[in-house]
C-alpha cells in the first residue's frame, strides 16, 4: 500500500520496510510535503533515505512484526488524509479514524518497548470509546429539544465528575500522550482528552442524539483547563486558533511524543535540533569538552556527557531521559503524516547520534535544497541553519576517513546493552 500526504507538484519518496505477516515485500511509500517545495533539480542524484527504525532494530536481532503492523494500520488511515479532510474539524466524520491512528501510534510504541509477544489491542480500546458514548446516552442524553448548552453540560459532567477524567503534564507522566493509557488511567493530555470528546460527539451524531454543529475549544496555554464543547453557531473569531483540525491534532500527538522522548532534555530554552547538535559539538569523537576553550559550564558538560552516556547504553525507561526509538518513530511518522522540512533536519541529527551517517546527510541534503527561510522574521532559524552547516561539514569529514570513526550502526546502536534496566 501507499502512504499519500496530499498533493504537491514535488513528491518526495523515501524508501521504507514495514510489512505485514501476509505481505513481506519492501513498500515504498510516498511522502508529499504540503507547505514547502522541494526543488526538482536540487535533489541529489542518487537514491532517496529510507527510515530506518525498524529495518535497524531487526539487523540487532529485534522483532519487529508488531511494530510494523502498527504502522502500517498509522499509513493506511492516514492515506484517507485528503487536503479538505485535513482542515476539518476533529468533530467532523470524514476522512480518517482519529482514535485508530491514536491507538496505532500507541500500538507501535508499545511493542518498541514493552517486549510483548501480543499487539496492543486497538479494537478492544475503540470499543471502549464506544461504551463511553453509549453510557453517556443511557445516563446522561438531556430530553429531546434540550439547549446545546444543556446538552455539553451534560456530556462534561459525565467525563470529568462521573468518569473522572483529568488533565496532567506529560513531564509527570507520559502515559498521558497515548490514548490507550489515557481511557485506562481517566488522566492525559489534552490533545487526547480533546480527542476522546471528539469521538463522543462523532458517535452521538452517528446516532442521531446530537442535532446541532459542536466545536471543541481546546485550551492549550491554559495548564488546568479542560477541553469544552461549544455550539458552532455562537462561536467567535477569537475561537478559531483553538479549534482543532484532523491534521493539527496528529501533528500535535506526534510532535508532543517527540518532545517528550527526545534523547536531550536539558536547556528547554533551545529547539531539540539546536540541543541535539549542542550534545554533538560538546561529545565530538574523543573530545573533553573542557579543552575546547569555550566558555562551557559544568552543567552542560555533565548534561551533554549524560546524553551520550545514556545514548550508547540504550536507555529509554524514562521519560525525562528520552527515548532514541520512540523519538526516531515519531520523527519517522511526521515524515509520512505531512512533510514538514524540519522534520527532515530533526529526523537526520537523531540519525547521526545513532551512527548512521550516509542516511543522515540524505536527509540533511534534502533539507537544504527546501525553500529558503526567513531570517529577518525568525532569527532561530539562521542558528539552525548554521548548524546544519556545521553538523553536514562534520559527517563529510566523517565519512571521508575510511569509515575510521564510522560504526557499524546496523548492528551497534541498539545490540549494546538492550535490555537497559
Amino acid at each position: 500500500m501507499s502512504c499519500s500526504a496530499w498533493s504537491t507538484s514535488f513528491p518526495l519518496k523515501f524508501k521504507s520496510h514495514f510489512h505485514s505477516s501476509s505481505c513481506k515485500s519492501r513498500r515504498l511509500f510516498i511522502c508529499a510535503p504540503r507547505a514547502s517545495k522541494i526543488a526538482s533539480e536540487k535533489e541529489p542524484s542518487s537514491d532517496p533515505p529510507h527510515l530506518i527504525l525498524h529495518e535497524s532494530l531487526e539487523a540487532a536481532g529485534i522483532d519487529t512484526q508488531h511494530a510494523r503492523a502498527a504502522r502500517e494500520g498509522f499509513c493506511s488511515q492516514i492515506s484517507r488524509l485528503t487536503e479538505l479532510h485535513a482542515e476539518s474539524s476533529i468533530v467532523i466524520s470524514r476522512g480518517p479514524d482519529l482514535a485508530k491512528i491514536a491507538l496505532h501510534i500507541a500500538a507501535e510504541d508499545d511493542s518498541l518497548v514493552s517486549h510483548s509477544s501480543v499487539p496492543l489491542p486497538v479494537s478492544s480500546f475503540i470499543s471502549r470509546l464506544d461504551d463511553l458514548s453509549m453510557d453517556f446516552c443511557s445516563t446522561y442524553l438531556p430530553p429531546p429539544g434540550a439547549s446545546p448548552e444543556i446538552f455539553l453540560g451534560n456530556l462534561e459532567r459525565y467525563l470529568y465528575i462521573d468518569k473522572g477524567f483529568r488533565r496532567i503534564d506529560s513531564a509527570i507522566d507520559a502515559r498521558s500522550l497515548y490514548l490507550h493509557s489515557t481511557l485506562t488511567c481517566r488522566s492525559g493530555s489534552v490533545t487526547m482528552l480533546s480527542l476522546i470528546y471528539s469521538e463522543i460527539l462523532k458517535m452521538l451524531k452517528i446516532s442521531g442524539f446530537l442535532d446541532f454543529d459542536a466545536e471543541i475549544y481546546c485550551p492549550y496555554s491554559q495548564e488546568n483547563s479542560l477541553p469544552r464543547g461549544y455550539d458552532k453557531k455562537k462561536s467567535k473569531i477569537s475561537d478559531e486558533p483553538h479549534i482543532m483540525t484532523s491534521k493539527s491534532l496528529l501533528v500535535k500527538i506526534l510532535k508532543n511524543l517527540k518532545d517528550a522522548f527526545w534523547p536531550f532534555q536539558y536547556d528547554r530554552s533551545r529547539s531539540l535540533f539546536l540541543r541535539a547538535v549542542h550534545a554533538a559539538n560538546r561529545t565530538n569523537v574523543g573530545q573533553d569538552p573542557t579543552t575546547t576553550g569555550e566558555n562551557v559550564s559544568p552543567m552542560e558538560i555533565a548534561s551533554a556527557k549524560a546524553a551520550q552516556h545514556r545514548l550508547q547504553r540504550g536507555v529509554w525507561t524514562s521519560v525525562r531521559f528520552g527515548d532514541m526509538r520512540r523519538a526516531l518513530a515519531a520523527c519517522e511518522r511526521l515524515i509520512l503524516l505531512h512533510g514538514d522540512n524540519q522534520e527532515l533536519r530533526d529526523y537526520a541529527v537523531l540519525l547521526y547520534h545513532c551512527g548512521y551517517y550516509e542516511d543522515c546527510l540524505k536527509y540533511l541534503t534534502l533539507f537544504e535544497a527546501s525553500e529558503e527561510r526567513d531570517y529577518q522574521t525568525n532569527p532561530i532559524n539562521k542558528l539552525e541553519d548554521d548548524a546544519v552547516k556545521i553538523l553536514t561539514t562534520r559527517i563529510n569529514l566523517i565519512l571521508a576517513e575510511d569509515g575510521g570513526n564510522k560504526p557499524s550502526a546496523t548492528t551497534s546502536y541498539w545490540s549494546s546493552n538492550y535490555e537497559p534496566w
